[in-house]
């Protein structure tokens, strides 16, 4: 079966406590990445976990999200201007209008990116996806202000 997106849409993701985000689907992209800052590691009950922060909306600063996560690893990653970074990997659960799958992100700071999450084509190759490049929020528009107050 195969799941139409658009080049960007809004997504969810539940595990993290993030009721909606931007997001870009980056065919370019091999990874799926997040935005964070401040990130910590911490134990909990005898597993590695990350605490971190996100800017779940661009423009808004004011709004900063707490987000934890079990550590799955540490990977390596090469970004477009070919400047590698160490970043923690974590998996989360990603809601996309009727779809819902768990995809893994590497943890890196963003904020100077128009778009805080990049679904990478090995979240999007797991789950049948196929980007209409034409198409912008082909499963339709939020409104931020539903889910945060600014």
């Amino acid at each position: 079966m195969e799941n139409r997106v658009g080049w960007r849409e809004w997504v969810a993701l539940p595990d993290l406590g993030i009721p909606a985000l931007k997001a870009k689907i980056d065919t370019g992209a091999k990874t799926s990445a997040l935005h964070s800052f401040e990130v910590e590691t911490f134990e909990k009950e005898g597993v590695d976990y990350v605490r971190f922060l996100v800017h779940p909306i661009r423009r808004k600063k004011s709004i900063v999200l707490q987000c934890e996560a079990p550590v799955s690893g540490r990977k390596i990653v090469r970004d477009s201007g070919g400047h590698s970074e160490e970043r923690f990997v974590i998996h989360s659960t990603v809601i996309l209008d009727q779809m819902s799958f768990t995809a893994e992100f590497t943890l890196t700071n963003r904020d100077d990116m128009l778009f805080p999450m990049l679904l990478g084509r090995r979240a999007m190759q797991d789950n049948s996806m196929v980007v209409d490049v034409n198409e912008s929020y082909f499963h339709g528009r939020l409104k931020p202000r539903k889910f945060y107050s600014y």
